[in-house]
C-alpha cells in the first residue's frame, strides 16, 4: 500500500520546486529581452546558453534533489540531442506548421551552437551552487541567533 506524502512533506517538496520554477520563468523572460535587445551570433548564442539553462532549470522542477552536476549533463545532452535531431529535417518540418515546435526543436543544424549549450548548463549549475551555499549560509547565520 502506498502511503500519502504529509502536509510538511508535500511543503517542502513544493518548495524545493519554487525557487527552480522561478527561474525557469527568469529564463524565458531573459531569452525573450535578449532577442529584443541584442541581435546577429550575440543573441543567436546567448538564446543558445538560455535553452540549455531553461533545461537546467526545468530538471530541477521536475526532479528537485537532483545534484547540479547531473541536472548540467542532462541540460546539455538534451541540448545537444535536440540540435543533432534537427540533421533528420523533423524539426523544420513540424516548425513549418508550429511556432511553439519552432522554438522548442529549432529548424536547422548549426554546429557552433553546440559549446554554447555547455556553457549554459555550466551556468546553471554555478547559479544552482551558488544558490545552495548561500542557503546553507542563511541557515547556519539564522540558527545562531
Amino acid at each position: 500500500m502506498q502511503s500519502t506524502p504529509t502536509a510538511p512533506t508535500a511543503l517542502a517538496a513544493l518548495r524545493r520546486r519554487a525557487a527552480p520554477a522561478v527561474a525557469a520563468v527568469l529564463t524565458v523572460a531573459a531569452g525573450l529581452s535578449v532577442r529584443s535587445v541584442l541581435d546577429g551570433d550575440v543573441a543567436k548564442y546567448a538564446g543558445d546558453a538560455l535553452y540549455a539553462l531553461l533545461i537546467f532549470w526545468l530538471v530541477l522542477v521536475v526532479a528537485p534533489r537532483t545534484r547540479g552536476w547531473v541536472a548540467a549533463a542532462v541540460a546539455c545532452a538534451v541540448s545537444v540531442g535536440v540540435e543533432l535531431f534537427q540533421l533528420t529535417g523533423i524539426p523544420a518540418e513540424l516548425g513549418a506548421h508550429s511556432v511553439l515546435a519552432r522554438l522548442v526543436l529549432g529548424t536547422t543544424f548549426n554546429a557552433p551552437d553546440l559549446p554554447f549549450y555547455a556553457v549554459g548548463a555550466l551556468l546553471g549549475w554555478a547559479l544552482h551552487g551558488l544558490a545552495g551555499r548561500s542557503r546553507r549560509q542563511f541557515r547556519g547565520r539564522s540558527a545562531r541567533r
